[in-house]
C-alpha cells in the first residue's frame, strides 16, 4: 500500500516517518520512581519487540529517575509530561530521547519556548499529543465539545508555535476513545502537515474491547497510508499492547515479526485439545522474532490444507497429529508429544 509522505525524525536511533517501518511503542505502568520495577518492565517490552517506550513523569523524582533507567535499558525513552514545563526540562537534562506534551495543559508560549530551546540543544523531538478529553478551554468554547476539527485546530495552533520558533522535530497525535472521531481527526490533519503521525485510540478499554477499537482505528488509518508509529492502548499488561500492535501490522502486510499462528476455532469434529495445544506452542515460541507461518488445526476438514500452506503445520485428530513441513508430510505424532515435537521443528527450521 502507498504510504503518506512524512518528514523523518530520529528518536534515540529509531527513525520515524520518511518511509521508515511503522514503529511500535508502548508505555510503562510502573511508577517511574520505582527504577527497578520500571527497568524490569522495559526489558520485557524490549523482548516483545517494543521499539520506543514512554514513561510517566509526574514529578521531579520521576524526571531524575530517567538517568539511571536509561543507563540500564536499550530502548529510547520518551518522557510523558503534563502541567509543569519544568518536568520537560528536567527529563531532557536526564537523557530523555523524546517528549510527549499535551498542548492543553503544559503552559503558554513562554514555557513552550523554554522547552524548545532545550529540545534543540539536546536534539529531542517533541510529540504534540492532543487528546479529545483534555482540549483547552478556548477550543472547547469555540466548538462546544470535542470534535475532529477542534482536535486538529488544537494541534495546528501548537505546530505554529514550534514552527515560529524554527523547531521542526515534531510528531503529532490526535487521540480519542471514540474510534470514528480519532479516524476523522487524523484524516483531516494528514492533509495539512507532513510531520510524522503517532496513531492511537486512547483509553480504549479492556483486552477484547480495546483490541477491537485499536485494530479498527489504527488499522483503517494504516490501510490508507496514514501513520508512522503506533501505540495500542489497553487496560492490560503493556507487553500485550506490543503483541497486538504487531498483529495489526502483520495483518496489513506492513511488518512481520515472530510466529504467525493460524488455528481453527474448533467445532464438534475436533478430537484433540486444540486450545491447550495452541497456548502451549505460543508460549514456547514467544521469544521467536524470525517471521514464520504456523498452522495448528484441529480436524481433517480444513486442517490438512491449511497446514500444508504454512511453513510448518499440524492437522490433529483422534489423539494424534500429522506434522507438515513446507507442504510435505514429515511424521505422525501422538497428541501428548505434539507441542514438544512441533516447537522443536520450528526452532530447527529457523536455525537452518
Amino acid at each position: 500500500m502507498k504510504r503518506r509522505f512524512s518528514r523523518q525524525i530520529n528518536i534515540g536511533g529509531v527513525k520515524i516517518g520518511g518511509g521508515a517501518p511503522v514503529a511500535v511503542q508502548s508505555m510503562t505502568n510502573t511508577p517511574t520512581q520505582d527504577i527497578d520495577a520500571t527497568v524490569k518492565q522495559i526489558d520485557r517490552l524490549n523482548d516483545a519487540g517494543c521499539e520506543l517506550v514512554r514513561l510517566a513523569v509526574p514529578d521531579m523524582e520521576a524526571a531524575s529517575a530517567i538517568r539511571e533507567i536509561k543507563s540500564r535499558v536499550s530502548l529510547p525513552i520518551i518522557a510523558d509530561i503534563h502541567f509543569d514545563y519544568n518536568l520537560a526540562l528536567a527529563a531532557m537534562e536526564n537523557g530523555a530521547n523524546g517528549l510527549r506534551l499535551n498542548p492543553g495543559n503544559i503552559g503558554g508560549r513562554k514555557e513552550i519556548q523554554e522547552i524548545v530551546v532545550a529540545a534543540r540543544t539536546y536534539a529531542v523531538p517533541i510529540r504534540i499529543g492532543v487528546n479529545s478529553g483534555s482540549l483547552s478551554k478556548a477550543i472547547l468554547k469555540k466548538y462546544g465539545h470535542p470534535t475532529p476539527e477542534a482536535m486538529v485546530e488544537s494541534a495546528m495552533s501548537h505546530v505554529r508555535i514550534l514552527e515560529d520558533l524554527d523547531f521542526h522535530l515534531i510528531k503529532i497525535s490526535l487521540k480519542s476513545s471514540d474510534v470514528w472521531q480519532m479516524i476523522s481527526a487524523y484524516r483531516l490533519l494528514s492533509e495539512k502537515v507532513d510531520y510524522p503521525l503517532h496513531l492511537g485510540v486512547t483509553e480504549a478499554g479492556t483486552l477484547i474491547s480495546g483490541t477491537v477499537k485499536n485494530s479498527l482505528g489504527i488499522g483503517l488509518l494504516l490501510s490508507e497510508g496514514i501513520g508512522d508509529t503506533i501505540r495500542v492502548s489497553l487496560t492490560h499488561d503493556p507487553v500485550t499492547e506490543v503483541k497486538v500492535a504487531y498483529e495489526i501490522l502483520r495483518a496489513l502486510g506492513l511488518r512481520h515479526r515472530g510466529a504467525e499462528i493460524i488455528s481453527c476455532p474448533t467445532c464438534g469434529r475436533c478430537q484433540i485439545d486444540l486450545f491447550k495445544l495452541v497456548e502451549t506452542i505460543e508460549n514456547d515460541l514467544i521469544q521467536i522474532t524470525t517471521p514464520i507461518k504456523l498452522a495448528i488445526m484441529g480436524c481433517v476438514v480444513n486442517g490438512p490444507g491449511e497446514a500444508r500452506e504454512a511453513d510448518i503445520g499440524i492437522a490433529g485428530g483422534q489423539g494424534k497429529g500429522t506434522l507438515f513441513k513446507k507442504g510435505r508430510v514429515i511424521k505422525k505424532v501422538p497428541e501428548s508429544d505434539l507441542a514438544r515435537v512441533f516447537v522443536e521443528e520450528v526452532k530447527k527450521m529457523i536455525n537452518e
